[in-house]
């Protein structure tokens, strides 16, 4: 049944998502308590508590809330971007860098972690925060690679002739202005042993609208094979318009890939991993990786056990062809590649 409260953030989501990406996510919602209201849900459904105000602030386009259950404080949504005062527990383990960023860092913002691949980071902003990033804590004001107009990373991907291709990340890099990163790539397609272009974003599940004609434009104009990891937890994350901006995604040339986190309370049993993998499938969208939980401080609440992970992938085997298993995969620091772990 849909409240008079409710009606009115319905009446809402028609004027907002018909913004320009800009204007949505000026709109966006950072409060807990106007998030809480638009889905009608009290703040004393979380017993545990819940952090008003965080260093690592809440940031949630309307778009994404729109997508939420009303009155459902155990929304699969709603939980991956709530600040719940779990995130100040101090556990074991848990840490600002947990996959070794800083070690891994060639010059300011560029990490060359794996062998032919190079990551920029290319911006802090994003789209939304998730509670579980394990870039929280990630000293982006040191260490951007936009910095000098890219001057410095272009400089290092050239002079290293192993580098064949290059991952835009961040943050997320769809953050930044199609016109920026169109000047990053101009200056990228003059270095000739570079092969492929990957970025990883997910602004088109989180603000479909970012997909706008300048940017298709941008990505067909690319010289080299684009493949977009997008990032979608939970089938209920697809929509309409979701499903129109990665259709549009294709059509410039783009290979679409989907890496989830396996979260509890979130999608930690087969059959939303099934729902979320039959939905990817249906939105044009290949599984890639179901990783384990990146061990960042404040995320810890959202741990499950690799043998839980492991079991989730066995049955996903038996109920769907293996191109709809996505490889349950683990980012240990100083490793060559990411491990495999089912």
């Amino acid at each position: 049944m849909i409240t008079a409260s409710n009606a009115a953030a319905h009446r809402m989501q028609g004027n907002i998502e018909d913004l320009p990406w800009q204007q949505q996510m000026r709109l966006a919602i950072r409060s807990v308590d106007e998030l809480l209201a638009v889905v009608g849900v009290d703040p004393g459904q979380f017993p545990e508590g819940l952090i008003a105000r965080s260093p690592f602030p809440l940031l949630v386009p309307h778009s994404f809330v729109y997508r939420m259950r009303r009155g459902d404080p155990t929304d699969p949504l709603l939980l991956q971007v709530l600040p719940l005062a779990a995130e100040r527990l101090q556990q074991a383990g848990f840490g600002s860098d947990p996959v070794g960023d800083a070690a891994a860092e060639r010059a300011p913002g560029l990490l060359h972690k794996y062998a032919g691949r190079a990551l920029l980071i290319s911006t802090g902003a994003c789209a939304i925060h998730c509670r579980y990033c394990f870039r929280r804590h990630y000293p982006y004001a040191e260490s951007l690679a936009a910095k000098q107009d890219w001057a410095a990373v272009v400089d290092a991907i050239s002079a290293d002739s192993s580098i064949v291709e290059v991952l835009l990340s961040g943050g997320d890099p769809l953050s930044l202005s199609t016109a920026k990163l169109r000047r990053l790539t101009d200056q990228l397609a003059a270095i000739p042993h570079l092969r492929r272009l990957r970025l990883h974003t997910r602004w088109p599940v989180v603000l479909p609208a970012r997909v706008d004609s300048e940017l298709l434009d941008w990505i067909a104009d690319l010289p080299w094979p684009v493949s977009i990891v997008l990032h979608a937890n939970h089938a209920q994350e697809f929509d309409t318009r979701v499903d129109q901006a990665c259709t549009a995604l294709r059509s410039a040339g783009a290979l679409l890939l989907n890496q989830a986190v396996l979260l509890a309370g979130v999608n930690d049993c087969t059959d939303r991993q099934q729902q979320l993998s039959e939905r990817l499938f249906a939105a044009g969208v290949l599984p890639y990786y179901l990783h384990l939980l990146d061990r960042v401080s404040g995320a810890g609440h959202f741990e499950v056990s690799a043998t839980r992970g492991e079991a989730i992938i066995d049955q996903l085997r038996q109920r769907l062809p293996g191109y709809l298993v996505p490889r349950l995969a683990k980012e240990v620091a100083g490793e060559g590649s990411k491990r495999i772990v089912r």
